[in-house]
């Protein structure tokens, strides 16, 4: 599954577009590699992402092509949520 339609199907971004984006900027790694919005998820991959000043890093446990609200958290479990100062922030 691609990497844009996985965080939105996830809800772990909220629009596509704004996943495709994000992923496109060098925000997004699989398992630490830098990844693309056309990039392959699959089970078991670490997905990390930036969101301005803190990373949240989540392991994949099922793909998806559609689900339901409710349903979106079983698609992956939270590994951990990081604050980054400032200063760390380049981009």
């Amino acid at each position: 599954m691609r990497l844009d339609k996985f965080l939105k199907v996830s809800r772990l971004i909220k629009r596509r577009t704004i996943a495709k984006e994000v992923a496109d900027k060098g925000r997004v790694k699989i398992n630490g590699k830098l990844a693309k919005s056309s990039s392959d998820v699959k089970f078991n991959d670490l997905l990390e992402i930036r969101f301005g000043n803190k990373v949240v890093v989540a392991k994949v446990l099922e793909t998806k092509d559609f689900t339901k609200k409710e349903d979106a958290e079983k698609m992956y479990e939270l590994v951990s949520e990081t604050r980054i100062k400032e200063d760390e922030n380049d981009g």
